[in-house]
C-alpha cells in the first residue's frame, strides 16, 4: 500500500466552513488537492492508497482508495466530505475511528499518532527539497510519504520527522505543490523509480 501523510496547520476542526472559500479556511483547498491527487487516476481511484489529512493536530481524516465513494477530481466536494466527517467528530472516541462515508474516516489522533500509525506499516519517506535525489534511490515497496500544506513543519513535527523516517526524498531540483509533488511521487512508484514506462 502507497500512503500519504499531509499535514494542515490552520485547518479547521468544526465543520461550520464554507465550501465557497476553502483557501480562507485554513488553505482547505490545497488539503483537498493533496487528497484528490493521492487517489485519483483518470477515470479511477487508486485502490492501493491510503490518505490520511492531520487537521490542525487535532484530528485525522483517513481516505481509503479500497473503499471509497464519492471522490471527485474537484476541491468543493473533497471539503464536503471533510466537513461531513469533523460533523461527526463528537462519535470518535478516543483513538477509535468513526466512518464518516464509504472510505472515509475520522480519528482523534495528531500529527504524532497518525505518523507512528503509518510507521508501522511502511517505510516512512520525508519529501524534502534537501533530500536523496529520487532518481539515485530505490523506490520503498509499501512508502508513506510525509509532506505538509503551505507552511513548513513546525520544529516539533521535524523533530518527530528526524526520529521516525527511514529516508529523506527530493523530487526534483525545484519546490512542488503538495499535489504535484504526490503526482510525481505516484509517478516514481509507478515507473519503478523512472526505469519502466
Amino acid at each position: 500500500m502507497r500512503q500519504f501523510l499531509v499535514v494542515g496547520h490552520d485547518a479547521p476542526t468544526d465543520p461550520d466552513f464554507s465550501l465557497d472559500d476553502l483557501p480562507g479556511t485554513g488553505r482547505l483547498d490545497v488539503l483537498c488537492r493533496a487528497v484528490t491527487a493521492g487517489l485519483l487516476l483518470s477515470h479511477d481511484i487508486r485502490e492501493d492508497v491510503r490518505v490520511s489529512v492531520v487537521l490542525s493536530d487535532d484530528y485525522t481524516v483517513r481516505f481509503e482508495g479500497s473503499e471509497l465513494q464519492g471522490l471527485n477530481p474537484d476541491e468543493r466536494s473533497t471539503a464536503a466530505l471533510v466537513r461531513t466527517a469533523l460533523d461527526q467528530r463528537e462519535d470518535a472516541i478516543g483513538h477509535i475511528p468513526v466512518e464518516t462515508s464509504p472510505g472515509v474516516s475520522l480519528l482523534r489522533k495528531g500529527f504524532e499518532e497518525t505518523l507512528d500509525d503509518a510507521a508501522a506499516d511502511g517505510t516512512v519517506v520525508h519529501l524534502h527539497g534537501e533530500g536523496t535525489p529520487a532518481v539515485e534511490t530505490e523506490p520503498p515497496e509499501s512508502p508513506v510519504f510525509v509532506l505538509s500544506d503551505h507552511q513548513p513543519f513546525t520544529e516539533r513535527e521535524t523533530a518527530l520527522l528526524d526520529e521516525t523516517a527511514d529516508r529523506r526524498v527530493s523530487l526534483g531540483p525545484r519546490p512542488l505543490h503538495g499535489s504535484h509533488a504526490i503526482t510525481v511521487a505516484h509517478n516514481w512508484l509507478d515507473t519503478d523509480g523512472f526505469q519502466r514506462y
